[in-house]
């Protein structure tokens, strides 16, 4: 009887891997910026052509890589962030799987162009598909320039699944939107079709990057929270009730660094507005939180995006306090500050499983 268990080519395997960590080209932007966060850069460059399926292009000047580790980047699994399997629970770095680069080079056109400071030359490789088909040496600054074309060229498939120019390049932005905003201390520079449309002064200062990305108005209107207990540390800004949107797009929640998208920290937010908001709408928020690296686990997905703590009830009684207690000082009149100071009292010490979006917590 014949065999119906088939092993997939190796070719095979690294698209359907790209796939899981591909899913358009903010996704691509995402991985690179990362890499280059992680390689100690103080600024980052990102520029990209029609939507960023024509051309994309992520510089910075980080470390570089030799021309040993820049052939060991392009391999799936090869990683400088781990080097044990004990070292995926206590992650610090945003990248560790060793997957992002090769993934990305199996659908498309790629060229990297990367130096140490104690190499006289830029190693600069040319991929077609994962596979290098040019290598030579070339004049360049200390740092790394990836370069990505014709994204999704030779998988057919997905590219019919990307949306239009104006679409893509939107997602792109937010990506880099929040990335900066992630990391107030690198300067940022986003250009679509030739324009420069972003740009921050990488100063570290929270507020400036805000006032950078969304404007002096907006930055006028958000105020700090801060927060420190039960080993959770935040800080971020908030906007007023009146500063609203549709859609959460003015919501950045990051974990020690990480931009993740948490359920558990959108409804803690929703909940601490809940009785002030004047219509429906998502307010401004930008929640930087540090936790012990070990009480959260970052490897769920792909895309480490999503992320699982170990105590949700301390996260949540975090964020939901420290919002409430900035608006009741910055509201002021007494009946809001009443109204918002019971809404403190209602959270139950069971935290998160007795919450419902939509309603003050325990009402």
């Amino acid at each position: 009887m014949s065999s119906i268990i088939h092993v997939l080519d190796e070719a095979t395997r690294n698209k359907i891997a790209a796939g899981e960590v591909v899913e358009r080209p903010a996704s691509c932007i995402k991985e690179l910026v990362e890499n280059a966060i992680d390689a100690g850069a103080h600024a980052i460059e990102v520029e990209i052509a029609d939507g960023g399926q024509s051309y994309m292009r992520v510089t910075d000047d980080g470390c570089g890589m030799s021309p040993e580790d820049a052939h060991k980047c392009i391999i799936r699994h090869g990683t400088s962030k781990i080097s044990s399997v004990e070292d995926i629970f206590a992650i610090t770095s945003l990248g560790f799987r060793g997957e992002a680069v090769p993934s990305i080079a199996a659908v498309s056109h790629m060229q990297i162009t990367t130096r140490q400071a104690s190499d006289d030359f830029a190693t600069h490789l040319i991929l077609d598909g994962g596979e290098i088909t040019a290598e030579d040496q070339a004049g360049a600054p200390v740092g790394t320039t990836m370069e990505v074309s014709d994204l999704f060229y030779n998988t057919p498939a997905r590219r019919k699944f990307l949306k239009s120019e104006r679409t893509e390049s939107s997602k792109i932005s937010e990506m880099v939107t929040k990335l900066a905003l992630a990391n107030p201390a690198i300067a940022f520079t986003f250009t679509n079709n030739g324009r420069t449309t972003m740009k921050t002064g990488g100063t570290g200062d929270l507020r400036e990057t805000v006032a950078n990305i969304y404007g002096a108005n907006v930055a006028r209107d958000v105020f700090a929270v801060t927060a420190d207990q039960d080993g959770i540390s935040l800080e971020g800004y908030v906007g007023k009730p009146s500063v609203l949107k549709s859609n959460r797009n003015w919501q950045t929640c990051i974990v020690n660094h990480r931009i993740v998208h948490n359920p558990l920290m959108f409804k803690a937010i929703d909940n601490a507005y809940h009785a002030m908001l004047p219509k429906s709408g998502y307010p401004f928020a930008m929640l930087h939180l540090h936790v012990d690296p070990a009480t959260i686990d970052v490897n769920v997905h792909p895309a480490k995006t999503e992320i699982k703590f170990s105590d949700e009830q301390a996260v949540y009684r975090a964020i939901y306090h420290s919002i409430v207690t900035a608006l009741v000082a910055q509201e002021k009149p007494e009946a809001i500050a009443k109204t918002i100071g019971d809404a403190v009292g209602a959270v139950p010490e069971g935290g998160p499983q007795q919450v419902h979006v939509g309603g003050a917590p325990g009402g």
